[in-house]
Order: structure tokens, then sequence, then C-alpha cells
């Protein structure tokens, strides 16, 4: 489990193809402190670390995982926002994140608020997902509050300390971003459906 307060930013060091997965190799400010099995959340997607070196550590996503996230559209030199599982006796600071990334959005618009940025994303309704004002919603692994819901968009404000210490800032219209939506919300919509 999750919080979605990202605790730095690695940066893809390679990516190695292998029948349909792929292999990402990263640096981070906290690779020494890494194990084997162990489990981070990249951009929002749990992912297991298989290998780790000097120059930094390897984690592998499945084609199911590269089909309904970003990370196909990682490259050589990307920053990646990272999160370690959250510490039983630690601080529950975001709110409930498992990691497992619902489905993608495009970035419509990133105004410039003077002192704040408002980003607005669009995804596909057809999935289910909803988002309601004030809630919550994990995009690119961070934890995020809902300032304007619509059927099939939103928009957050972000302050200056998130924009410039996740990859938010390199987010621009058109970038594509993973969402997973809040897991309370999911189960209501999913019970009130089934009603």
């Amino acid at each position: 489990m999750f919080t979605g307060i990202i605790e730095g930013m690695g940066q893809v060091q390679a990516i190695r193809e292998e029948g349909t997965n792929k292999h990402f190799t990263l640096s981070s400010p906290f690779t020494h402190e890494l194990q084997i099995d162990q489990s981070v959340a990249h951009n929002g997607i749990c992912l297991t670390v298989i290998n780790i070196t000097d120059a930094g550590y390897t984690v592998t996503a499945i084609d199911e995982t590269l089909q309904k996230t970003n990370l196909n559209s990682l490259q050589v030199g990307d920053k990646v926002n990272l999160e370690r599982c959250m510490s039983a006796n630690g601080r529950f600071d975001g709110h409930i994140v498992q990691g497992h990334v619902d489905q993608v959005a495009v970035c419509e618009s990133v105004e410039d608020q003077n002192g704040s940025w408002v980003f607005t994303f669009r995804y596909d309704p057809t999935l289910g997902n909803v988002t309601v004002e004030k809630g919550s919603v994990t995009v690119n692994g961070i934890s995020l509050t809902v300032v304007n819901s619509k059927d099939d968009r939103f928009s957050v404000a972000i302050i200056p300390y998130t924009y410039e210490h996740t990859n938010l800032h390199q987010v621009k219209p058109g970038s594509t971003v993973n969402l997973e939506f809040d897991i309370i919300g999911k189960y209501v919509a999913r019970l009130l459906g089934k009603a």
C-alpha cells in the first residue's frame, strides 16, 4: 500500500525488452536502501525490484502493465515519481493508494495561476471510473485533491513544492499520465451499479 506522497524522483538509465516485457533500470536517491523483491511505485505503478547495482535498480513491467499505463512512453533520461510502500509505523499523509493504475488520461491544459498551477486531465469515462469534487485521485502516483469534476475530466490545483519535486513540471497539454481513482469511490460506484 502507498499514500501518494512522492519520496523522490528517479531517472531512467536503461530500457531492455525481453519478449513482451520491458525491464527498466533507474537511479534514485534511495537505491542503496532498496532490497530485491521490494515494491516501489513508479508514476503510481507498483513494480517489484528484481536487481540492484551501484548504478541503480531494475524493475520489470509485463505486457498487461505496459498496455494500461504510460510506461511504454518512457525513454532513457526521463524522470519518474517514486514512492516506497507505506511503513506501518509512519504517518498516513495522502490517501489509500494501491499502485494499481486504473487507466491513463491526457493533459488538456496547464494554467499558471501566479503561484500555483491548475492541471486539467481528460479520461475515458466508459471504463466506469469517477471523480468527485474535493475527493482524492492519484496522478502519476501523486495523491491530489480534485477541484473540478466532470464526467470525463477533472482538474487539480498544484502547489509549488509538488510542481518542483515531482515530474508534474514535465507534464504539458497532450502528455499522458497514469490515474488511480479513489478505492472507496470505486467500491461505492460498483455497489451502486449492482443495486
